[in-house]
């Protein structure tokens, strides 16, 4: 899964890669929202991403799409 975390007065937004589902990183993102602490992400790489909740602007959750390399014709 693709997650892009976007954060306000950043002028650039997270990207991460994850290996959890998307229910399951739905469901992180709303207990930190509920709890009002931070929302805390850990990358397929099993880097950690820490944002406090009340600087959040906006979770991104989608498939991650295999990216072209070269020439290719669609």
């Amino acid at each position: 899964m693709e997650v892009k975390i976007g954060v306000q007065f950043a002028p650039r937004e997270l990207v991460m890669e994850s290996a959890q589902s998307p229910a399951e990183i739905e469901q992180i993102v709303t207990d930190a929202i509920a709890g009002e602490g931070t929302l805390s992400l850990t990358d397929e790489k099993g880097r950690r991403i820490i944002v406090p909740v009340n600087k959040l602007a906006y979770v991104e959750i989608a498939e991650a799409s295999p990216r072209a390399v070269g020439f290719t014709v669609r």
